[in-house]
């Protein structure tokens, strides 16, 4: 069984002084994708964090201090690590790590990837657009040469039943129709000309609503309410998403405002 799992910690540090590291090794986990590290490369060996356990740890950071960064951790060393999709925008702001775990007879790749949030105004929706403009055909170039789990805070619901209240927020970032549509072409099969990928989690619960939500506002009671939206996603190509047996959302403690996203597949390293 290859347990994997993926959490925006919303800084490392904070959600290690909540008790996330010693937490995560007692999870099983095979592999962990983490978002929005908010570390420097020097603050990595500095804390310990390239180590959780058994689980050896890779980072891309971004160059302006104390902003978003990803991290893959896993029992198996890679052989191979990415960093970045080629584009300096978004590899400056450390969005994009790859995990290769290849042999002679199979290319895998597990990514942790953060999209960017338009939330703070037009210019940062504006850059969230780019970005989507950029990775849908960075993830179709991907899924002809291998196979893979990306894991990440995506920052979209895809679907009405994806967040709490959808007919408020049809105008808020994160729910855009032009955003949605862009979740519809991503999985869409690649017969119908879309991506061909599987959105794992949904593959697995299809129907549920208010179980399914990964992401809770900060604001008024939004956690207590369970007033969510599922932002955090496996999004798998297709021969590794029938490799999926089992998906759990762990909320009884909380270490961000994010809720960690583990599945169990059927697969060795």
């Amino acid at each position: 069984m290859f347990r994997l799992m993926t959490v925006n910690v919303n800084g490392l540090r904070s959600a290690a002084g909540k008790g996330f590291v010693s937490w995560v090794e007692q999870t099983g986990a095979s592999c962990i994708g983490l978002q929005e590290v908010r570390l420097q490369d020097s603050d990595v060996d500095g804390h310990g964090f390239n180590r959780m356990g058994d689980l050896g740890g890779h980072f891309a950071c971004a160059q302006k201090k104390g902003y978003a960064g990803v991290a893959v951790h896993s029992r198996h060393e890679p052989t191979d690590v990415i960093r970045g999709i080629g584009v300096a925008e978004f590899d400056d702001e450390g969005r994009w790590i790859e995990a290769r775990y290849d042999t002679p007879t199979r290319k895998l790749s597990v990514i942790s990837c953060y999209f960017p949030s338009g939330s703070a105004g037009e210019h940062r929706q504006a850059s969230k657009f780019r970005f989507l403009d950029v990775m849908g055909p960075h993830l179709r170039r991907l899924k002809s040469e291998r196979e893979f789990i990306l894991v990440g805070d995506v920052n979209i619901a895809h679907q009405e039943i994806d967040l709490k209240n959808w007919k408020s927020n049809q105008k808020n970032s994160g729910f855009l129709p032009e955003e949605r549509a862009w979740m519809s072409a991503l999985l869409l099969s690649q017969d119908k000309g879309g991506g061909g990928l599987i959105d794992v989690y949904r593959h697995l619960h299809p129907e549920t609503t208010d179980a399914c939500y990964t992401w809770w506002s900060n604001r008024g009671q939004a956690r207590a309410n369970n007033v969510g939206w599922r932002i955090d996603y496996q999004i798998a190509t297709p021969a590794l998403a029938t490799k999926a047996q089992s998906a759990s959302i762990f909320k009884e403690r909380w270490f961000s405002d994010h809720a960690p996203l583990t599945i169990d597949y059927d697969l060795s390293l």
